[in-house]
């Protein structure tokens, strides 16, 4: 078992909450780095009240969103506005890598770190910033939630069954984009420090990571002037390629090549005529979509998809969350990781989604720690920084 990753002996200052910043911290500790979680001493993180569901005892109740983005770190609780607080946090970033924050823009100035301090505190220290609309601009005061950023940056009017039928994301997933560009961001700055040992500001937004990944709906309107919107389970801009009916359920083809189209209509005797082309089949995607579903239909989704193999078509079905953690290929690749947490004992946790070889042997990261208990850190960190404990203070 390794506790080592391409980040060991790096050490993060997460003051981050909620989602977005304690994505990106744990996917620094993911790859090894020391993550101390600075949290509220009245209560700690948003997310350990968020819920149902909750587990473990009925006087100490668990927080399932607060175990999905918080392992492999340390928590302190700290109160910033105190002597304490703020001594304590100013003695860590002398000594680390990284500060991650969510503030709203100019919060941390408020409370005694602005750019000034933080440089004299720690010229190479890298800063991570996250923020709902950027930290500048006529909307940067508004706070950022993920739904609203999904709605105001576009994704809802791509998302669901049509036009009429805004929908969101299963997940929060401007919280979870916003957290991977900014830990992309600490390991370019931390890169770039490399070579002039000067740390750098990074900053990122919900928005900027939502309009980060528009991808090719985002080209149809900045270059071909159209304005996209929901179309349901079916691609814009390639067909077939979406959700189809079998006789029991749904399978989902991709049909992005000539040479599958041609294998598709082989396997299942599909007209060729008014659909020769991709642009064809698109322009009349709503009929084939019927052709299709007539002959598939008649097959039940196992040996739909055995069919559908044999003609050599990506295919797949939709599974429910328990099936995705019980599918073999998903333990395969580690993506089901068991840790051991103070209350809770064994529990299984998403895994992380990065694995490291160094040629053919494996060196991937093997021992997580659970999401840790309020405060559950804050002899260690003390004794780290050589500090006594408010209560060890008062009894000296």
């Amino acid at each position: 078992m390794s506790t080592a990753g391409p980040l060991t002996g790096y050490t993060v200052i997460d003051l981050s909450r909620a989602l977005a910043g304690p994505h990106a911290t744990m996917m620094l500790a993911d790859l090894g780095a020391r993550v101390i979680k600075v949290e509220n001493v009245n209560g700690g993180d948003d997310t350990r009240g968020w819920g149902p569901p909750f587990v473990g005892p009925e006087d100490d109740r668990q927080s399932t969103y607060f175990l999905s983005c918080n392992r492999n770190k340390q928590s302190i609780a700290l109160d910033l506005k105190s002597e304490d607080g703020a001594a304590t946090l100013a003695a860590m970033l002398e000594k680390a890598d990284v500060l991650v924050e969510n503030f709203r823009p100019g919060v941390l100035d408020r409370l005694g770190f602005d750019e000034a301090r933080l440089q004299q505190l720690n010229p190479a220290l890298v800063v991570l910033s996250i923020s709902g609309f950027g930290h500048d601009g006529p909307e940067a005061w508004r706070s950022g939630y993920d739904q609203i950023l999904q709605g105001e940056a576009g994704l809802m009017s791509l998302t669901g069954s049509g036009p009429d039928d805004p929908q969101k994301v299963g997940v929060p997933i401007g919280d979870l984009l916003a957290g991977m560009y900014g830990a992309y961001g600490v390991l370019a700055a931390l890169l770039e420090r490399g070579h002039t040992g000067r740390g750098q500001h990074v900053r990122t937004s919900l928005l900027a990571a939502i309009v980060g990944v528009h991808a090719f709906q985002g080209t149809r309107q900045t270059i071909a002037s159209e304005v996209p919107h929901a179309q349901g389970n079916h691609h814009p801009s390639i067909a077939p390629y979406g959700l189809f009916r079998s006789a029991d359920g749904f399978v989902q083809i991709s049909v992005g090549s000539p040479k599958l189209w041609e294998a598709l209509v082989e396997k299942f005797e599909l007209p060729t005529a008014g659909y020769e082309t991709n642009e064809q089949r698109v322009q009349r995607r709503d009929e084939l979509i019927a052709v299709i579903e007539e002959k598939f239909t008649q097959l039940p989704t196992t040996a739909l998809l055995e069919q559908l193999g044999q003609a050599g078509i990506p295919a797949g079905i939709v599974r429910t969350m328990d099936e995705v953690y019980q599918w073999e290929q998903v333990h395969s690749q580690h993506l089901a990781m068991q840790v051991r947490h103070p209350l809770l004992g064994e529990i299984t946790l998403p895994g992380a989604p990065l694995r490291f070889f160094d040629r053919q042997q494996e060196v991937t990261r093997t021992d997580h720690a659970a999401p840790p208990l309020l405060n559950q850190d804050e002899a260690e960190i003390r004794a780290w920084l050589g500090q006594l404990s408010p209560m060890e203070a008062g009894r000296s």
